[in-house]
């Protein structure tokens, strides 16, 4: 069974669960699961987990993410988005700088209100089946931040931006609430997602491409280890007379280590047996003095 994660180029066309599914019949495993939803007219980075890389999943959506996207101003749609139905249509009478003032108040955290068309739960049912069945219920703004907007290109009414933010950040409600803030409403034309976390859109492979790779014997080459998204937190190794404890996700006392060192409170470390496999990331408990498991990922369960 293949254990990792690999950067999908997603397609246009493909949700987010098509891409999980074709994905099983070529690399002829089950245990799959992507890191958070992509439009199915967007493209871009998706990291897709496997194996034991699947309890990763919920890890990679809390990562920062950057996106390409093409604002459409004097324009407002049901899905704020090209794909829906228009509500409305305004002049743009707004000159450049005056947009580019207006995009970059949005710059830091603001609150910001989910769309109907996503797939947030309300009371166990997805927003998007309840717009489907014409219903719309009230939504609870929440903060996201944006890192940065950059203007790529500017020809009004459209303009190109490229967004860094925070996870849970939409990209068709900053480009509804821009062209809010100026008037004339506006909807996303084109999103392109270019990095989430460490994965970069220059590293990302086709489905295409991941069949080939799956021919000739080679996924493993563009397989990201599991431990790879900890990449910068400090290793810790059992010793082998403890290993049992790691295996069955006990709590380890510093002198059950090769190192012997504490840590800050708080502070993650990656845990590894002699042989150099990946076990889990633990963290220190300063009032019992031990690392105590976060999440496990290889287990006496499992075979290594």
């Amino acid at each position: 069974m293949l254990n990792g994660i690999l950067n999908i180029y997603k397609e246009p066309g493909y949700t987010s669960h098509d891409v999980v599914a074709k994905m099983r019949g070529i690399c002829r495993q089950r245990k799959i699961g992507h890191t958070g939803t992509l439009d199915p007219d967007a493209v871009g980075v998706l990291p897709v987990c496997l194996g034991n890389g699947t309890r990763l999943c919920d890890m990679l959506t809390e990562k920062d993410k950057e996106y390409e996207t093409r604002l459409l101003l004097g324009v407002v749609t049901d899905t704020q988005d090209l794909s829906g139905q228009i509500l409305n249509k305004l002049p743009v009478t707004c000159t450049e700088a005056e947009a580019e003032e207006a995009i970059s108040g949005f710059i830091g955290e603001y609150l910001q209100v989910p769309p109907m068309y996503s797939a947030l739960k309300v009371n166990g049912r997805k927003l998007y089946e309840l717009a489907r069945a014409g219903k719309e219920v009230e939504r609870n703004p929440r903060p996201v931040t944006i890192h940065g907007i950059e203007i790529l290109k500017m020809e009004l009414p459209h303009v190109w931006l490229r967004v860094n933010c925070s996870k849970g950040t939409y990209i068709r409600t900053l480009c509804a609430d821009i062209g809010d803030k100026l008037g004339c409403g506006g909807t996303m034309a084109e999103l392109k997602r270019t990095r989430v976390g460490n994965f970069c859109i220059t590293e990302a492979i086709t489905l295409a491409e991941l069949e080939q790779l799956r021919d000739q014997g080679k996924i493993e080459d563009r397989l990201y280890k599991t431990d790879s998204v900890f990449a910068d937190y400090p290793m810790l190794h059992i010793l082998p007379e403890y290993k049992k404890l790691l295996q069955n996700g006990n709590a380890i006392y510093p002198d059950q280590t090769a190192e012997k060192c504490r840590y800050p409170a708080g502070k993650w470390v990656r845990f590894y047996d002699e042989e150099q496999l990946f076990y889990g990331i633990f963290t220190y408990d300063d009032t019992r003095c031990v690392y105590k498991p976060v999440k496990m990922f290889l287990t006496n369960t499992e075979e290594a």
